[in-house]
Order: C-alpha cells, then structure tokens, then sequence
C-alpha cells in the first residue's frame, strides 16, 4: 500500500577536506526545560540536529526516508520497516532495529500523546528490519513517525544529555537558557559544515531583537514584528517572512457551563476582530483565520466570512437565553460573566490579541481576567482553572488533517485541552484514521471540519507568518512551514 526509498548517504569528508571551525548561534522564542526528545513538547533535540526520526517530512510536506531507508504495509496494520545501515548513535552505539524498538518503546512508555497518537499493538526487531502491528489499520500511521517525540535516542546511554544520530551532539545543557552542540564527527549522511552551534531561549521578542542588533546571535526566530521594517533596512540582514502551517487560535474551556453552549461559542465569536488582529498587531505578517487549516487545503470548506459584529454577539447571547440590558449581558441566573483566559509571552502577539478580546468583550459587560502562564502545555494539561486560552499550534504539519483532528479533537488527544467530546466527530475521525484512499480520507476531513465550524469548537484567529531573521554571512538556512529541522548538517557561515 505504501513504499519509500531513497538514495544512499553521501560519503564522508576526505580529511584533507576537512571543514573549517564554524560557528552559529540561534537565538529561539521558546524556553525548553528538557532535551529528551521523547517528551520535549517544544521539540529541541529535532531541531537542533541532535536527535532524527525514522521518517522526515520534505519542503514539499511530503514523507522522506531518514532512519528508516524504506518501509512498506499491504493492510496499513502490519508495518515493515527497513533501519538505515551504518549509522551511529553519538555513544559510538550502532543502529539497528533493536535499538530503534527500545527507543520507541521508551518514548510509549513516557509520553501518553505519543502512545495514544500511534496505537501500536506490538513491535518486532531482527537486525535492520523493525515490523510493526497496530492496533486496527491506521493508513497514516507512517506520518505519525515524523512526529519529533518519536526521535530515535540510544536508550543505553548513561548521562542525562540525549544520544542521538544527529550532525550535532550535545555539549551542555542549561534548561530554559541554552543548548551547546558540537559537530558530530561520524555523521553517517555526509560532513557537516559547523563545529559548534549555540541554541539559546528567549521568550522576550525585544530581548531577541537586541541580542541580534548586539550580533550575539547569528539567526533570530521570530523576532517583534514591529522591527521588520528595520531588520529590511539593513544590507547585512537577510529576512524571511512566509505562511506557516501554524494557526493562533482561542480555546474554549467545555467544562464551563456558558462556554458547553454551542450558541455562546458563536455569540463569542463575533467578539473576535480577527482583520485588527492579522493588520494591527501583526503587522501584515498573518491572514485572518476561518478555520484551522490554511485556505488551498482540499479539507478546508467555504466558509461563511466571519466578522466582528458586537451587536451580532449581543443577539447571539439572546438566543442562547441570556439577558442584554443597555447593551450588557447576562447570564440566565441575571449574574454578568467573568471569565478567565490564559496565555503566554513566547509568542508576543498573543497577549496583546488577548486584550483585544478582552477589550472587545468588555463592550458586553463581560469580565475576562488575563492570566499569563509560563509553560501553555503543562499548564493546560494539568489544571482546569481557567475558561479561554490562546494557544498556537502547527495544524498540518504533514499537509495532512488527521494530526490536528486527531490531537485537538479525540477525547484522549494531545491537544484537546479544552475537553471537547462531540461523539459525531469522534466518529468521523476514526473512520477517517481507517479509510486508505486520499480522496476519501479530504472529503471525512473536510466532514469533520466542517462540524467543528458549525459547532464552534475553537475560535481560530490568525495564521502567521513565519518570520526569520539572520546575518548574510549566514548560509543555507532554510526556514521551513513545518519548524521542524532548524539546526542541520548544510548550515554554514563564511
């Protein structure tokens, strides 16, 4: 049903050829208190070239073979994969199939989303080929294995510092500070072109901006987009601005009373003014968002456009049997809402939306207390005391729907910090994580999608761009809609 292959690694550098002693420091927009790629939710060890996966995704968003040289499945259950020869842990170990079995088995074992994302019944390894079965046929199980928590590490390392296969291996390690990569001398695809790389942690955008201007940093993500025109300005810097597959969206807390309504979804909705939020505060650098997924996606259905209209949300309130006197709303007890929405500063524009819904809200007699939290995922996974949250993620990564769905939608998903559990879209979901032919699995989505519109399950807000600075000195950086590889074997300075 499904097969890869691809060319062999290019040869390793003569040592006459060896490549000089370069350096490059990425100054990122979000702290990360963990490197072990299997439970890391902010992904560091993949995109800082430390730690790779059986299977990668192209600028394409189409699926290449990494680790895994070829794999194939007659059923979509039953899966044969095909470990790359000659590659090396960083430990010196080799990789095989047993290795890869351990390291997957481990990331199961510690992270609930990786398990849950998977559904593997059982794994098998004899040298180089790893077979594994699922627990039903799971056609897009393979792009699952893209995911950076199922990064392939030597789970008989000692140390707390990750071995992985990499072109770079970790040097040190300060949580939420930096991460000291030195280059992996035995890369089995080829030279790479840096000794040492930095990957340093900023939350604070102009912290980011002034470290650049201070060139301690070679390579900004996602530096405040009130700078770009400056950044444009200067001769030496070179910036990239291109739609992401990410979108800004705002949760609904259903355990809520007022926010398990449908109608007071819908009714809250209109309080968002999505065209000030992708023209005012960012800058141009975003596309109002209707739904989670880009526009030109097959899955993505015409919308009805949706506006800011607070008279619109008044009368939505009406019809969810809510009192509006002088232009204020309340509840059917008469008691006005308070409501709390979390959000966090690695993301700059966030907070600032989240004013403006609450300015917007206001309007409406309703009070929103913003809270701004550190850590949005540990936060969200483990407390229930709050009721709106803006959250950003990347909806499809692999150009395909079922992630999103699966982790945002599922009653057991990743994602679905809000607790939605609607049994009819559970149902199309799981159809859909069945059904092989593509055609068939964009019209499930494209179903699915469309009832979490009509039901309103999240607001989507903005998709934005995504918008890296560097030097000119800096070459073959790529900036990627997937974010995933970010740090890579090519990257270099002259």
């Amino acid at each position: 049903m499904m097969a890869a292959c691809a060319s062999s690694p290019s040869a390793s550098p003569s040592p006459s050829a060896a490549p000089q002693d370069k350096s490059v420091t990425l100054l990122f927009n979000v702290q990360s208190p963990s490197i072990d790629p299997h439970s890391d939710v902010n992904y560091t060890a993949v995109r800082a070239g430390v730690s790779e996966t059986l299977i990668k995704v192209n600028k394409d968003l189409k699926l290449e073979a990494w680790l895994a040289d070829k794999w194939d499945s007659k059923d979509g259950q039953h899966w044969t994969f095909n470990i790359r020869p000659g590659v090396n842990f960083h430990s010196g170990k080799v990789v095989n199939a047993p290795a890869v079995k351990a390291s997957l088995e481990r990331a199961l074992k510690l992270n609930p989303s990786v398990k849950n994302a998977l559904h593997i019944r059982d794994i098998h390894a004899d040298g180089q080929i790893l077979t594994i079965t699922t627990d039903k046929p799971f056609p897009e199980f393979v792009s699952e294995l893209v995911h950076p928590n199922t990064a392939i590490i030597d789970t008989t390392a000692t140390g707390e510092l990750p071995s992985g296969t990499g072109p770079f291996k970790v040097a040190s390690f300060r949580a939420g500070s930096e991460l000291n990569l030195d280059r992996n001398e035995q890369y089995w695809n080829g030279e790479v072109k840096l000794k040492h790389a930095k990957f340093m942690f900023n939350e604070d955008a102009n912290a980011r901006q002034l470290a650049f201007q201070a060139k301690t940093a070679d390579i900004v993500y996602r530096p405040p987009i009130e700078s770009l025109e400056l950044l444009k300005a200067d001769s030496t810097v070179k910036v990239d601005s291109l739609p992401s597959l990410r979108t800004h969206q705002l949760i609904y807390n259903m355990n809520n009373n007022d926010l398990k309504k449908t109608a007071v979804r819908k009714a809250f909705d209109n309080l968002i003014n999505r065209d000030e939020i992708a023209s005012g505060i960012m800058s141009g650098q975003g596309t109002p968002a209707q739904g989670p997924f880009l526009s030109d996606f097959p899955f993505s259905p015409e919308y009805i456009t949706k506006q800011f209209d607070l008279n619109a949300a008044r009368e939505g309130f009406k019809q969810a049997g809510y009192t509006v006197q002088n232009g204020k709303v309340a509840n059917p007890d008469g008691k006005p809402l308070h409501l709390t929405l979390l959000t966090y500063q690695s993301r700059a524009e966030l907070p600032l939306i989240s004013q403006l819904i609450q300015a917007n809200a206001k309007e409406l007699g309703i009070t929103i207390d913003i809270r701004q939290v550190d850590n949005i995922d540990e936060y969200l996974a483990a407390h229930q005391d709050w009721d709106l949250a803006t959250y950003s993620s990347i909806t499809a990564p692999r150009g395909d729907a079922s992630y999103f769905l699966n982790a945002a939608y599922m009653p057991e998903g990743a994602l679905n910090y809000g607790r939605v559990h609607v049994p009819e879209l559970t149902g199309m979901i799981s159809q859909l994580n069945t059904t092989v032919n593509e055609e068939e699995r964009n019209k499930l989505a494209l179903k699915a999608v469309t009832l979490i519109d009509q039901e309103n399950l999240q607001s989507f807000l903005v998709h934005p761009n995504n918008v890296v600075a560097y030097r000119d000195y800096v070459h073959n950086w790529v900036t990627s809609q997937s974010e995933y590889y970010l740090l890579t074997q090519d990257l270099d300075v002259n």
